[in-house]
C-alpha cells in the first residue's frame, strides 16, 4: 500500500475569493454600462453620444471597481493582520495560556480533554501561530485577503463586461440600438450567472433567473428615466426657441416696420 500518495480534492472554497470579485465585477460592467447606454439611448441622444458615455462609463467603472475592492480587501487585509499580530504577542507572552485555549476549541469539536490537549501540543510544536491563525481566527492560506489580486479582478473583470454592450453599440444602427443592447446585455447576464453557478458549483437556472431579473429591472428603470429627462429636456428645448422666435420677430417688427 503506498501511504506516500496524496488523496487530492478540489473543493469550490478555493476559488471563492477570485470568483466572487471576478464575477461581481463583470456583472457591474456588463449591467452598469448596458444600462447608461440604454439610458442615454432613451433620452434620443445622437449615436456619438451614446459611444462617448458608454466608453467613459467603462474607464471610470473600471477604475472605481478596482480601487473599491482594493480599499475593502485593504481593510479585511489590515483586520487580519492585526489580530495575528496580536496571537503572536500572546503566544511570545503567554504560552500555556494559549495551548489551554487551542486544546478548548478541539474539544468543542468533538475531542476528549486528554487527546485535544495532546493534538494542541503538537500543533502549536510544529506551527503555533499557524494553528491559531486558522483554528481560533478562521484565517488560512485558501481565505486570507489579498487585495491587488481581488482589485486587478474586479477591474479587469468590469472592463471585459462593459466592452460587449459597447461592441453592441458599435455594430448596430441607431434606430435598433435600444433592442440589441437589451437583448445582448441579457443574454450575456444570463450566461455569466450560468458560468458563475458551475463554478461555484450552484444552481445553474437559479443562478440565471436571478440575474435576468435583476439585470431587466435595472435596465427597464434607467431606460424609463432616461426617456423622462429626454422628454423633459425636449420639452424646455422647444419653449426656449420658440421663445427666441417670437424675441427675434418683436426686434425685426420694431426695425422694420
Amino acid at each position: 500500500m503506498a501511504y506516500g500518495r496524496r488523496h487530492r480534492e478540489r473543493h469550490v472554497v478555493g476559488r471563492l475569493g477570485w470568483l466572487r470579485a471576478t464575477v461581481l465585477g463583470a456583472n457591474d460592467g456588463l449591467l452598469s454600462t448596458s444600462s447608461l447606454i440604454l439610458g442615454v439611448s432613451s433620452a434620443h441622444a445622437p449615436h456619438e453620444s451614446i459611444l462617448i458615455a458608454g466608453v467613459s462609463g467603462l474607464v471610470a467603472g473600471g477604475i472605481a471597481m478596482a480601487a473599491g475592492e482594493y480599499v475593502s480587501v485593504s481593510s479585511q487585509s489590515d483586520s487580519e493582520r492585526a489580530d495575528i499580530g496580536r496571537e503572536r504577542r500572546e503566544l511570545r507572552d503567554n504560552r500555556r495560556d494559549e495551548k489551554q485555549e487551542l486544546a478548548e476549541i478541539y474539544i468543542e469539536r468533538g475531542l476528549d480533554n486528554a487527546l485535544a490537549m495532546q493534538v494542541a501540543e503538537r500543533l502549536m510544536a510544529h506551527d503555533a501561530l499557524g494553528a491559531h491563525a486558522r483554528d481560533e481566527l478562521g484565517i488560512s492560506a485558501t481565505t486570507r485577503a489579498r487585495p491587488v489580486q481581488a482589485a486587478l479582478a474586479s477591474g479587469a473583470a468590469f472592463s471585459i463586461g462593459a466592452i460587449l454592450p459597447l461592441l453592441v453599440v458599435i455594430a448596430t444602427p441607431e434606430d435598433m440600438l435600444v433592442r440589441a443592447v437589451t437583448i445582448a446585455s441579457l443574454l450575456c447576464l444570463a450566461l455569466l450567472g450560468v458560468v458563475a453557478a458551475k463554478t461555484g458549483g450552484s444552481s445553474i437556472w437559479r443562478a440565471a433567473i436571478r440575474v435576468l431579473f435583476w439585470g431587466a429591472l435595472a435596465m427597464g428603470v434607467t431606460a424609463g428615466i432616461g426617456a423622462v429627462v429626454g422628454d423633459v429636456l425636449g420639452t424646455i428645448r422647444n419653449a426656449e426657441g420658440k421663445q427666441v422666435n417670437t424675441e427675434t420677430r418683436s426686434v425685426q417688427q420694431w426695425v422694420d416696420p
